[in-house]
């Protein structure tokens, strides 16, 4: 998945007028991911994941907000305030329980039972075809209802669930939509399922979140460090020095670490330290994010044998 700022191509585009079978799982064994790497949805994902990073280098969070947005991004951030809202309309049981809130489980079931309802209220009805294929997609965005817990591979769910709605053009592969997507959309996306983890005291995912850069998520880093690609002022040391200026998902991510641990950075977060200390500039990070999210989530058997394969998601 390489960074440089040649041509990027524009992401394909999917016909609705014709049947396609829905996503089933396919990945059950390591092998199986050197099937997956040659896939046309493999394909399409990466060049989906540079085209929005691409698109906000150097913009910030108040540059791409005070820019017109589509009624299609504001119809999905409608969405995602809905699922928020619903986190106080199901409070947490009072149990003592240091992970995993059981009343998860009934957010978790509200939505199973309103998912297509919803998508159906979001999505015109040209795009109603598409719902069947997007549903598994939106159902694992937000954690497992049975772990009660939370990572980087349903972070993934729903950025496929975002490029699935750009495959169909519901979103416009367009450098103003796909800044939205980051900025507003994805940003929107950070809001809810932070809500939820801390509500619901949801656990890591994996070993202690492995896969992701903080304990849960890895998008956020990796097009925050987009954002920040060319600021020649601000240094990647930066982080070590809060508080953070909220202007960039990088700095949102790295500054709710701060308000959720305590200790030595360098200790609960080694990764980013290194990063912060070893990295020269903003460039060289991002480089880095985009070929360590390949590596270390689209490559790791033990976070995409969850993804359901074919599809909008193309095996082939």
């Amino acid at each position: 998945m390489s960074s440089a700022l040649t041509e990027i191509p524009e992401l394909r585009k999917v016909s609705l007028t014709r049947p396609i079978a829905p996503p089933s799982h396919r990945i059950r064994q390591d092998r199986d991911i050197d099937a997956w790497k040659k896939t046309t949805g493999y394909k399409d994902y990466c060049l989906w994941v540079v085209r929005l990073n691409s698109s906000v280098i150097g913009q910030d969070i108040p540059t791409v907000a005070g820019t017109p947005r589509s009624q299609a991004v504001n119809k999905v951030v409608e969405l995602l305030d809905e699922l928020k809202k619903w986190v106080d309309e199901i409070p947490p049981y009072g149990d003592k329980q240091r992970f995993g809130n059981l009343a998860f489980r009934d957010w978790g079931k509200r939505l199973q039972n309103n998912a297509a309802q919803l998508l159906h209220k979001t999505l015109p009805q040209e795009y109603h075809p598409a719902i069947p294929l997007l549903m598994p997609y939106f159902m694992s965005s937000f954690g497992d209802f049975t772990r009660l817990d939370y990572g980087s591979g349903h972070e993934l769910s729903f950025a496929v669930f975002l490029m699935g709605l750009t495959l169909v053009r519901f979103f416009k592969p367009t450098p103003d939509e796909e800044r939205h997507l980051v900025v507003t959309v994805f940003g929107k996306y950070l809001e809810v399922t932070w809500y939820l983890q801390d509500v619901y005291r949801l656990e890591p995912a994996g070993s202690h979140g492995v896969w992701g850069l903080d304990d849960y998520h890895f998008l956020g880093f990796l097009w925050g460090s987009a954002q920040l690609r060319g600021q020649s002022s601000i240094a990647p040391s930066s982080v070590l020095n809060p508080p953070l200026s909220p202007t960039n998902l990088y700095n949102m991510q790295v500054s709710r670490i701060y308000q959720l641990k305590i200790g030595p950075f360098f200790e609960h977060s080694a990764q980013l330290h290194a990063i912060a200390t070893g990295v020269p500039n903003w460039d060289k990070v991002n480089a880095g994010m985009l070929k360590m999210y390949e590596a270390e989530v689209l490559n790791k058997r033990v976070v995409v044998q969850h993804l359901p394969l074919g599809g909008l998601l193309a095996w082939d």
